[in-house]
């Protein structure tokens, strides 16, 4: 992988040569890496003789190597509070917030709250927060056991409260934090309560849906 990053595609004898191994152990590494989505493989059709294939990385191991997104965010974010003051850094989250309501919405519109839970829950698997809920006496609990904006909500704890008030809104519900990974939790953990007053759920429920905790 490291060559086909600094070399780009290359064919089977290209790598055979520069890691000193016959070309059929290099066959055997590219088809583990391929099945695994890492490598792709392009076929040249040629005029004379056999067709030439060559591999290059997938997007995916492209995430893989090295990356300082978090260390570039936490640049701009202190750039803009030296410029705008944290009045602006606050609007930036509750701008983040907004569009991730937009985004959202209407994959919880219409479910009950244990469905919407359920959805919610996905949702943030989906994006790297290795999240799952489950039912209590009074409510819900979804809980997230990885954070991949530690860096920025440790110094910005804005990102905490827009995640907050973005679970309010999408759930419509009461929420309220019990324990979260930026102040040393080992996880986050997120009470969930229908408001006072309404009834469980904004419709009938289609059928069982199981919490995955």
């Amino acid at each position: 992988m490291h060559l086909l990053k600094t070399r780009g595609d290359s064919s089977v004898q290209d790598l055979s040569d520069a890691l000193g191994i016959t070309e059929m152990a290099v066959r055997r590494h590219l088809q583990t890496l391929e099945r695994d989505g890492l490598v792709s493989v392009t076929i040249t059709r040629r005029s004379v003789g056999r067709p030439a294939y060559r591999y290059a990385l997938t997007e995916r191991a492209e995430e893989l190597f090295p990356r300082n997104y978090a260390q570039l965010t936490l640049d701009l974010l202190e750039e803009l509070e030296e410029l705008g003051g944290a009045e602006t850094v606050e609007r930036v989250f509750a701008g983040r917030r907004d569009k991730l309501e937009a985004r959202l919405k209407d994959r919880l519109q219409g479910k009950t709250l244990r469905d919407k839970v359920a959805e919610l829950a996905a949702i943030q698997s989906s994006s790297g927060y290795m999240a799952d809920w489950e039912e209590d006496g009074d409510g819900f609990l979804l809980h997230e056991y990885n954070c991949p904006i530690a860096a920025i909500a440790g110094r910005y704890r804005q990102a905490c409260r827009c995640e907050l008030n973005l679970f309010e809104s999408l759930l419509d519900a009461e929420v309220v934090r019990t324990e979260c990974l930026a102040e040393g939790g080992m996880r986050c953990t997120y009470a969930i309560r229908v408001r006072r007053g309404e009834a469980s759920g904004t419709a009938p429920q289609a059928g069982p849906a199981s919490a995955t905790s």
